[in-house]
């Protein structure tokens, strides 16, 4: 018998089967070789695959929405599938079948069945009863970029905040400057305490 896990977030549901791995005495009810999986979305078509659709699929989400978030431009393709902005509110996603003569699936989401979408793609990653080899790294990024990539935030992150701190600073004394004429004290003093 197999298992089934499924995941759920408003009107996203992933649903995920397969065994356990024996040899490593696992649980019956952990699963850690997929055989199929399914991932539905209200209002659209079915889309399912095997293990290796999987996680070339949930990438492609996590760096569509990075991209998203960082607002650079949404766009990825990939031999399994392409996802796109038509706007600010609307995504393509082209899904290309590793089968032949099959036409590709075509979706539009919006931001809400984006978000569920990834919702359910975390509930996954997080589930202790689901052990897979996972990479950390996404599929098309390669180590050298990556590495690049942390060293420049560590490198920002490193230097923005004295930098702010320090423009802060002489903003704040140009403005005493500007306002303040030691000239006018001078006047005041004179009339005050006439000698």
């Amino acid at each position: 018998m197999q298992n089934k896990l499924s995941f759920h977030q408003s009107s996203v549901s992933l649903e995920i089967i397969g065994l356990p791995d024996y040899s490593n005495n696992e649980n019956k009810d952990q699963i850690s070789i997929i055989s199929q999986w399914k991932l539905t979305i209200i209002d659209k078509p079915l889309i399912e695959g095997k293990m290796e659709h999987l996680w070339p699929i949930m990438n492609a989400f996590y760096i569509y929405s990075n991209l998203l978030i960082k607002n650079e431009i949404p766009l990825f393709e990939s031999k399994l599938i392409d996802i796109k902005a038509d706007n600010l509110h609307i995504h393509n996603i082209v899904l290309k079948s590793s089968k032949p003569n099959v036409k590709p699936l075509i979706l539009k989401i919006g931001n809400s069945l984006l978000s569920d979408t990834i919702n359910c793609f975390d509930q996954l990653n997080d589930s202790p009863k689901v052990r897979i080899k996972k990479t950390n790294l996404p599929y098309n990024f390669s180590k050298k970029f990556r590495y690049g990539l942390n060293n420049k935030v560590k490198f920002f992150n490193f230097f923005i905040p004295p930098f702010i701190a320090i423009c802060s600073l002489i903003l704040f004394s140009s403005s005493f400057i500007y306002f303040y004429n030691p000239f006018e004290n001078i006047e005041n003093k004179e009339i005050i305490n006439p000698e």
